[in-house]
Order: structure tokens, then sequence, then C-alpha cells
């Protein structure tokens, strides 16, 4: 199978990194709007790959291996896939003009399945104007290590690709879940209105960060707290889903928190900008709350 990948960011890469590691890959094309993107996207896949090596997780010419299979450039590369998954900026127009540039001027396989990595957009409405279906392959961060695939059907996927994604997500290593079209499908429409939440909890003052996060991760056995969680998925990304559930719904309890708009216009992202509600400058392990600083 020959798989694209549209987006070399963190969650393309990691998703490249996913299908390179399938024996059942022979090679994965790696694309952004420029080489060099897609060059860097193929910098962490070998940088996570050598800290497998590293500790004993993997032999260094299974190493060398994966990594020979990557092809990186612009989309133009991938005429001859047979799965494109779409992993670029959470925009529908921005997903339908890719998938419409990929259908119409690229791919020439006849058979090729088209999947977007959305995590929260309508599969139904980036297909609508297509020549070909859509179908949701939403994997999660950081996408090598987390085990499930949320598999979504928009109103015209067929049957057939459902049923192929699902096994090419078990050949993966991976937990698929089939979920019907709603807005933030299942794992997203729970977890980041609960990530809002803690986020309006901190806006009244009723706790600190730390106080926060450390009060779901001892009271509710969370492995991570919902704000430093947020920081992690990227508050942009957060913004965006609570923006389409409330969208689509039209429930109030979905409005995204005043704080948080304020924070993705600020550019404070979390980790993927070096600061959101914790201060990543001196790294991960040593991060601070910003509002201790």
């Amino acid at each position: 199978m020959i798989v694209g990948v549209i987006g070399a960011g963190a969650m393309g890469s990691g998703i490249a990194q996913c299908f390179a590691q399938c024996e059942d890959v022979e090679k994965v094309y790696l694309c952004d709007i420029k080489k060099e993107f897609a060059d860097g996207g193929l910098g962490k896949i070998q940088k996570s790959l050598a800290k497998m090596v590293e500790k004993g997780k993997m032999e260094q010419a299974a190493a060398d291996a994966i990594a020979a299979k990557f092809v990186t450039g612009l989309n133009e590369i991938c005429v001859d896939a047979d799965l494109i998954v779409e992993a670029a900026l959470e925009n529908m127009e921005i997903k339908k003009a890719c998938f419409k540039e990929l259908q119409d001027n690229i791919v020439k396989n006849e058979n090729c399945i088209f999947a977007s990595n959305t995590s929260s957009l309508s599969i139904t409405e980036i297909g609508a104007s297509l020549s070909k279906p859509i179908i949701g392959m939403h994997f999660f961060n950081p996408a090598p290590v987390m085990k499930l695939i949320e598999i979504i059907s928009g109103l015209n996927t067929p049957k057939e690709d459902v049923a192929a994604i699902t096994e090419i997500s078990k050949k993966l290593g991976k937990t698929p879940v089939q979920v019907e079209e709603a807005a933030g499908f299942v794992v997203n429409r729970i977890l980041i209105p609960m990530i809002n939440e803690a986020i309006f909890v901190y806006e009244s003052g009723t706790s600190d960060i730390a106080g926060i996060d450390a009060a779901m991760k001892l009271g509710a056995n969370h492995p991570m707290g919902p704000l430093e969680l947020g920081d992690f998925i990227g508050l942009d990304i957060c913004l965006a889903v609570m923006d389409v559930i409330y969208s689509d719904t039209g429930d109030s309890k979905y409005r995204a928190c005043p704080t948080l708009r304020k924070m993705v216009r600020g550019k404070r992202l979390g980790v993927k900008t070096g600061i959101g509600f914790y201060d990543y400058s001196e790294g991960i392990r040593n991060k601070v709350p910003t509002d201790r600083k």
C-alpha cells in the first residue's frame, strides 16, 4: 500500500510514522505546502525513531527501513497513492480545496480512498462538492502512541470505505471505533468541553492553574490535568472544536470561554508556541504555570 499524508505538522508527521511502521505499507508520501516543511516533518520522525532505538524498543536496521519508506514534497507527488490522509489545518475551506486539487488534478489511482484527520468538522460538508467520497480517520496525538482511531462516516461515505479503513486501522495496531457524523464526534464532544469548563473555572478565580490540574489528576484519576492537556492539544484546536460544536448544536453550554479565545488571539497556544497555561521555555519537564510567574 502507498499512503499520502497531507500536512507535516505534529499530527501529520505522527500519522505518517504510524503508516511507515506498518509492514503492509511500502511507501509514504509526506507532503506540505513547501518541501522544507515536509522535510521538517521527516526530521521529527527520524528523531522519534532514534529515541526508540536508544531506549532499546527498536533495532537500528528497523528504524532505517522505516525511514527509507518516506518521500517528501508537495501534494503533487501523491499520483499513485492508494490512500490519502489529510492532516492540514482545521479549516473547512482549506480541506475542501486540498481534496478537490488531489482528486481532480493529482491522484490517478481510481481506487484511492480519501480520508480526513479532522477533529470536529463535517465529513459530509467536506465531501459535498467533490467527485469522490470522503471518510474521517481521526488519529489522536501523539499518533504513534495513542491507540484509538475514530472512523467517521459522512452521509455519502460508502460502507466499503468504512470496512477498508477499519481493517487498515487494525493493521496499524490501533483500535478503530466507528462514529456516525456529529459535531466533535465522540472524544472531542466530551473532552474539549471539559477543558473549556476548566478554563471557565480558572477565569472565575475558583482556583489557580496548578490547583485545577492537581484536582482533576488526584480527584478524578486523570493522567494529565485539563489545562495542561489543552496546552498539549493546542488551544487553537480546542477553540476550533468548541466553535464547531456550538455552531452545529446552537447550545450555549458549548460557548467557548472568553479566556480561551483571548489566549488564541495572543498566540498562547500551548506547547507548540512554548507558552499557554504553562510556560515551556525551559522544556516540558520544567514547565511553570503562567499565573505564578
